[in-house]
């Protein structure tokens, strides 16, 4: 057959397929408009009708509301591997965080107020000095009877800061009579959610104005306790075993006649600094710090433990270092440079208050 002919056959093949193509798909083209979405698309899930805070509702009828927090909703359903996390280890601090709202008559849903404020981690540092699970800043940590000081830090402490961020809350809601603004005054302080209050007259968190990030607050926590209770509603499976247990340890009271560096207690047990640390992120220094104090040690080595820190004792000889105070130093900054407390440097001086001369010459025991 000559070229030209068989060129000329080819064409009309061709379009007689792609006609009988046309036909077979009722001239829509080969994409069927009504088929349904591609099993590969980014899920996008409702708002849920309803809504509660510590058994207080959620007003969803008005627009506003609906939005701000499907703002949020939208971020957190979406943040698939921080979610995870925060399910893996829900399972290790929920379970005490439960028992002891329910100890205290609290409402549950407060335990989600540490997810939003530190994603349950006991290291978290904002940018505005604010510190530990529960985001402490250090006056106010004080206040509520934490150590903070730059030897013990308990803010980093979750049983500690967990205890005393439930009593502030339980404070603001004697205030507030309102557990949605309680919670909000935890964000961004009593005094400046009295004045929001004062200058609009309402008493309701959703319609005051507020800092951009206690306005979106509530809602994320919303947002989080959603996902949180109803995961396999929104795409997330944990596997059993996949969580994080929770810590298991032996605790051991101590009263030492000075700083223990941690490395000699760890090495006295067969374990490692590591190991020290992470069971007491709070001693935030390379010692114990001498005193009467409780440390969290693995389980099963409280006894060798207390064997090593008798055997130390006895062998234990301060070393005194003598520090002449400088123009512009303080007793903190002292204690700061030196690694202990402003309470052993008043102690081992006899100061009565919080001035210092020019001069003076101070004892600090190491």
């Amino acid at each position: 057959m000559p070229l030209e002919r068989k060129c000329k056959l080819g064409v009309l093949l061709l379009v007689f397929f792609l006609m009988f193509g046309f036909y077979l798909t009722g001239g829509r083209g080969a994409v069927n408009s009504r088929a349904p979405a591609p099993s590969w698309f980014v899920p996008c899930f409702r708002l849920p009708s309803r809504a509660s805070f510590c058994g207080e509702p959620v007003p969803l009828r008005s627009w506003d509301v609906r939005e701000r927090f499907d703002r949020e909703f939208t971020i957190v359903t979406q943040s698939h591997a921080q979610v995870y996390l925060w399910l893996k280890r829900k399972q290790c601090y929920f379970p005490w965080v439960d028992s002891l709202l329910a100890r205290l008559g609290l409402p549950g849903d407060l335990k989600y107020v540490a997810v939003a404020e530190s994603d349950l981690m006991s290291y978290a540092v904002s940018g505005a000095g604010a510190v530990g699970p529960w985001q402490f800043m250090a006056g106010t940590a004080c206040r509520y009877g934490m150590t903070c000081n730059p030897i013990v830090d308990d803010r980093y402490d979750f049983e500690k800061s967990a205890t005393a961020a439930f009593e502030y809350l339980n404070h603001l809601h004697d205030v507030f009579h309102n557990w949605t603004l309680a919670v909000a005054a935890y964000n961004c302080g009593q005094s400046r959610l009295e004045a929001a209050i004062a200058l609009d007259h309402s008493h309701s968190y959703y319609n005051l104005v507020l800092p951009l990030e206690t306005e979106r607050y509530i809602f994320r926590i919303l947002a989080i306790k959603e996902v949180m209770e109803h995961p396999a509603r929104y795409g997330y499976y944990l596997p059993k075993g996949a969580g994080y247990p929770p810590l298991i340890f032996d605790t051991v009271r101590l009263s030492l006649p000075g700083p223990m560096p941690i490395i000699d207690a760890a090495q006295s047990m067969g374990v490692t600094y590591r190991d020290i640390k992470v069971l007491n992120p709070e001693l935030i220094s390379d010692v114990i710090p001498g005193g009467n104090s409780t440390v969290r040690v693995p389980e099963g080595r409280a006894k060798r433990f207390e064997r090593a820190v008798a055997e130390w004792k006895s062998t234990y000889k301060p070393i005194v270092v003598v520090h002449k105070v400088l123009r512009g130093e303080t007793i903190n900054s002292i204690a700061r440079r030196y690694n202990v407390t402003t309470g052993q440097l008043c102690e081992w001086n006899h100061i009565a208050g919080s001035k210092i001369v020019i001069g003076r010459k101070l004892k600090i025991y190491r």
